[in-house]
């Protein structure tokens, strides 16, 4: 067994035009205050990394690592949600997506898609550059709008779309494995990959790729009635990242899964900060430490309640408290006899 790593922060939602949340080295210095000991970079953020010089240039790569150290900080991986989320988008969601990416490609479905899965593709090599094994992304969606469809789906519409789906990521894992580096899905409603059988359904047409792994948030399975403990049980092989973010469900006479349209703190589903929701971290945490989870534990902030600044304070010391120094002996071995092939012929009368 291992003992996670952490506790460590994803950035994204922090980052902002106030001091210290306007540039990087002072957001580290704000984390590593906290008693953070990692961070999870947005790559699409330019005040934290230029994704495609980190890919290009290892001595940048050196020094971005080195701005970062120097608050005694590690980068535990990149961040490519909002560009893989534009890998794949149906048309009916242009128009909303078109500000994940430059105004360069605005209102052009496919140049957008093409500087997606390049920037996909730099984010390989710039993880290589910087020493780190895994990246986050998000798998985008076709045919999200057809998840619980009125009128029902042409027969042969989820197979197609999965095909395609596939051989839109086929190239970009590819990429990833030539560079030594797990491409990890968020599974996370609004995308394709938003539960275990749709993950299977993709790995099945991406024949199994070896690096074709997950990221593992159990907010979202709560908000879906998902069983978030044993999804570990089932696909922990294949786990190579940790969100660390509470959630709630709270269904009622009016509303449940689906939210009624309503916004965040009004719905029967929503994100808490660390310890005000409903996940059980503890049986997490030791599911994890038991099956040898490598990677780190990244908080996430996104509570429709509390101030963020409060919810890292509290989240650095929840995350600390929750990791396990796993053991490296037995609670028994005080009463073990010596190991011996006579002996144990002996005891089994043979």
């Amino acid at each position: 067994m291992t003992t996670i790593k952490g506790p460590a922060i994803f950035l994204a939602q922090f980052m902002g035009d106030v001091a210290p949340f306007d540039n990087l080295e002072t957001i580290c210095k704000w984390a590593s205050d906290l008693g953070f000991k990692g961070v999870q970079i947005p790559t699409w953020d330019s005040r934290c990394i230029d994704l495609q010089k980190a890919a290009e240039s290892k001595t940048y790569a050196d020094e971005l690592k080195g701005t970062i150290n120097q608050y005694g900080l590690e980068i535990t991986e990149l961040s490519t949600h909002l560009q893989g989320q534009l890998v794949a988008v149906n048309p009916a969601y242009d128009a909303l997506f078109d500000s994940f990416a430059p105004a360069s490609v605005h209102g052009n479905s496919k140049a957008r898609t093409d500087w997606a899965v390049q920037q996909l593709k730099y984010a390989a090599k710039a993880s290589a550059n910087l020493g780190l094994d895994a990246c986050a992304t998000f798998s985008g969606a076709l045919l999200w709008q057809t998840v619980y469809p009125w009128p029902q789906r042409p027969a042969g519409l989820v197979e197609t779309g999965f095909k395609e789906l596939a051989n839109r990521w086929l190239p970009i894992l590819n990429a990833f494995d030539e560079s030594g580096i797990d491409l990890c899905y968020e599974i996370h409603p609004g995308e394709d990959l938003h539960d275990g059988v749709t993950y299977e359904m993709f790995l099945k047409e991406v024949n199994n790729h070896s690096r074709a792994c997950l990221l593992y948030d159990p907010s979202h399975f709560v908000l879906q009635c998902l069983d978030y403990l044993s999804y570990i049980d089932f696909y922990h092989e294949r786990i190579k990242m940790f969100h660390v973010k509470d959630a709630e469900f709270n269904p009622t006479g009016k509303q449940g899964v689906y939210g009624g349209y309503q916004n965040w703190i009004d719905r029967a589903g929503r994100f808490r900060s660390l310890g005000d929701g409903q996940v059980d971290f503890k049986s997490i945490f030791s599911k994890l430490s038991a099956y040898d989870y490598k990677g780190w534990a990244v908080m996430e902030w996104e509570c429709a309640i509390k101030h963020p600044e409060d919810g890292a304070r509290e989240g650095a010391i929840f995350i600390k408290d929750h990791i396990i120094r796993v053991t490296e002996k037995a609670f028994d071995d005080f009463a073990g006899a010596e190991n011996a092939d006579e002996l144990n012929k002996k005891i089994l009368g043979l």
